[in-house]
């Protein structure tokens, strides 16, 4: 029998079991592979081990097809056949406790952040910024800071940079960056989001991580899906921001944990090179660096890809568990990628890795794991365990009896508008007129009451060349002092 503290994977070809130390789980992992080799039905097993052993699960659903965690297993065919080859597995049908989320709020609960919260770096790589852009948006940023407003969605940072090119004077020493034309990209770049749907994904009320955190009523750790269906083609790089915001706030918000017996929280990002593709270095280093420290707290991470070449070499290096299902190589590229993967393991003496890649069919795997003291060990050629929840979506009436069930019901599903950056730079803009109005009256001067003294020709001449000389002087200040202000902070 499997150790009821360990990830059980699979069998062996001689229908030993496989399993990996949940001690070891916040080590991160990858489960890779060509489409339609398995890797939706191993990562349903590996969440379905986590929420057993009390550990809270969050994955993207890529196809729609992972919500099946929702509703018992009925196996037949071949499945039941594995079953029945795996005669320690102890197989019993049963629904995991799932909630359900969609950013559209459509087929799950909504799901949303703040713009304050998620930052200038991520939301930069959002909007996909050129380094001037991105100047422009730390510039805003830094203004809704001193002034306290609050930028909750995107009306709010509109309205903001709206102010900011009415009031350039309120940017003070950044006022260089934030040129017009910067301003005006940063709008059109704003409208483009909204065109994708990108918009429901700010506002308030936003995610708590508590909620996430918190376990089934039974004890096993709850399993959140994202239902990425849509996203994931019509806004990928939503996607991809989002799963980076929620990893970010864990690394922030999350105390450290140190050696535990078991990881917190484990996170499964579906098409991990959307992670990496066209990231600003910045926010690249962000990431790797998150990766490598969050395990600390108690977080696991799993990339899911086709191959591990689409990560870094830097990420890869930090992965302790590697499901590798099977590969086509039919160019030298692809031939040489293979090999880079087969390296990638250590070596089993009792077959070639390299060899077994090409030949592994549906539902099997070569799989690396880390030994108890936390080195590598040889790699394993495995049959991944059938999941106990239904292997296919759940039905329309399904989610819906889902979501009504929900723990979450009524919490996230009505939008709240307080009052934000939108609000108040409305309600100074309609008080300015009202102001100037209430200003008081002009009075005449000395040169006016020259004027109206002499009531000549000479009088009028006399009136305007003071007014010239005195505009002169005024003008020679004002360039004498910006002269000097520049000239100190090109000093400093």
């Amino acid at each position: 029998m499997p150790d009821s503290s360990a990830l059980v994977l699979g069998a062996d070809l001689a229908g030993q079991p496989i399993a990996q130390s949940l001690r070891l789980a916040n080590r991160h992992g990858l489960v890779a592979g060509a489409t339609g080799t398995g890797k939706t039905v191993t990562l349903q097993r590996l969440a379905e081990q986590f929420s057993d052993a009390g550990v809270a699960v969050f994955a993207a659903d890529i196809k729609g097809d992972l919500c099946g965690l929702g509703a018992a297993g009925n196996p037949q065919g071949k499945i039941a056949e594995r079953i029945a080859s795996m005669q320690w597995l102890n197989y019993e049908p049963k629904a995991y406790p799932v909630t359900l989320w969609d950013i559209q709020g459509k087929t799950g609960h909504p799901l949303r952040t703040t713009l304050s919260e998620m930052g200038p770096l991520l939301l930069g790589s959002l909007l996909e910024l050129t380094d001037s852009q991105q100047s422009a948006l730390y510039a805003a940023f830094k203004v809704a800071d001193r002034e306290g407003l609050l930028l909750l969605d995107l009306k709010d940072l509109k309205a903001l940079l709206g102010h900011l090119r009415d009031n350039p004077q309120v940017l003070g020493d950044d006022a260089a960056l934030m040129t017009t034309g910067s301003s005006q990209a940063l709008l059109r770049r704003l409208a483009t989001l909204e065109q994708q749907g990108a918009e429901a994904l700010f506002g308030e009320p936003a995610l708590q991580l508590e909620d996430i955190l918190q376990p089934a009523s039974d004890g096993r750790g709850r399993i959140h899906l994202l239902d990425a269906s849509r996203l994931v083609h019509e806004a990928p790089k939503v996607y991809a921001t989002f799963l980076l915001w929620l990893l970010a706030e864990l690394f922030e918000q999350l105390p450290e944990r140190g050696d535990a017996d078991k990881p917190l929280l484990a996170l499964f990002f579906d098409e991990a090179h959307l992670l990496f593709a066209g990231t600003p270095k910045a926010l690249q280093d962000r990431l790797e660096q998150v990766v490598r420290l969050i395990r600390s707290k108690g977080v696991g991470v799993y990339f899911v890809t086709q191959s591990p070449a689409d990560l870094p070499d830097t990420v890869l290096a930090q992965l302790g568990l590697r499901i590798q299902h099977g590969l086509r190589a039919f160019t030298a590229k692809e031939q040489k990628s293979l090999k880079a993967v087969a390296d990638g393991f250590r070596p089993n003496p009792e077959f070639n890795a390299l060899a077994v890649l090409t030949e592994l069919g549906t539902g099997e795997a070569l799989v690396g794991m880390l030994e108890e003291k936390g080195t590598p060990a040889m790699v394993q050629r495995m049959l991944i365990a059938p999941p106990q929840s239904r292997i296919g979506p759940l039905t329309e009436a399904e989610r819906a009896a889902l979501i009504t069930r929900s723990p979450l019901q009524g919490r996230y599903d009505k939008p709240i508008d307080r009052e934000s950056a939108y609000e108040v730079l409305l309600a100074r803009k309609a008080q300015a007129p009202e102001a100037q109005a209430q200003a008081a009256p002009h009075e005449p001067g000395f040169l006016d009451q020259a004027g109206d003294f002499l009531g000549t020709t000479a009088g009028k001449a006399l009136q305007s060349m003071a007014r010239q000389a005195a505009s002169q002087m005024g003008r020679q200040l004002v360039r004498g002092l910006l002269g000097s202000l520049l000239g100190g902070s090109k000093r400093k």
